[in-house]
């Protein structure tokens, strides 16, 4: 009757059959899985481009639009009949005073954004950066070849807290933390800076 007990006896055939799927050794949830904290509107919008550029990374996709089990998918799917996707927080525009419930961001600025970035995901492209950034950027007050290191490498570099070093000095008094990883690197790619 005890459920940490059964807990372990169920989670232990899981993880076995994964490791050896995966052809290692070690705690199951170990190396395998991440948790973020996305503070602010810099890190949810490289997040969401992140995940929602996975299968175009893959080679599994080769437009935003043909990339099966994305939220970007749906958006697209859904705005063709002047809707939002049910299943998802709806992009709610830019921030104001009666703020409905949702995400910051315009559907077609995320969505020229996403695109914007799945054309420079292959380093080896000669695609030169235009001078006109998608708006979202300028209003997230990111520069583009920052918005392009953060499509790249977001898993590797940040760790627990992602946002604006602002943000995540907030988040650490909020915590009773002294020190943060990647707060460096928050600082410089996801810190208001101009252009």
């Amino acid at each position: 009757m005890d459920i940490s007990w059964f807990m372990r006896c169920l989670n232990e055939p899981i993880a076995r059959k994964a490791n050896a799927e995966d052809n290692c050794t070690g705690r199951f949830w170990e190396g395998r899985f991440k948790s973020q904290a996305l503070l602010d509107e810099r890190a949810l919008a490289a997040c969401m481009a992140y995940v929602d550029l996975n299968p175009i990374r893959a080679k599994m996709a080769k437009t935003p639009e043909s990339s099966d089990h994305t939220s970007i998918q749906r958006r697209i799917h859904a705005a063709t009949s002047g809707k939002q996707p049910k299943e998802l927080l709806p992009l709610v525009g830019d921030e104001r005073l009666s703020m409905p419930k949702g995400l910051p961001f315009r559907l077609d600025h995320y969505l020229e954004l996403v695109d914007w970035s799945g054309q420079h995901l292959d380093p080896r492209k000669r695609s030169a950066i235009s001078e006109n950034a998608p708006p979202i950027l300028e209003r997230l007050g990111i520069p583009p070849k920052h918005w392009l290191y953060l499509n790249r490498y977001f898993e590797n570099r940040f760790k627990s807290l992602v946002g604006s070093a602002e943000s995540i000095l907030q988040a650490c008094i909020q915590l009773h933390k002294r020190w943060v990883h990647g707060i460096r690197d928050c600082r410089l790619y996801l810190s208001a800076a101009p252009y």
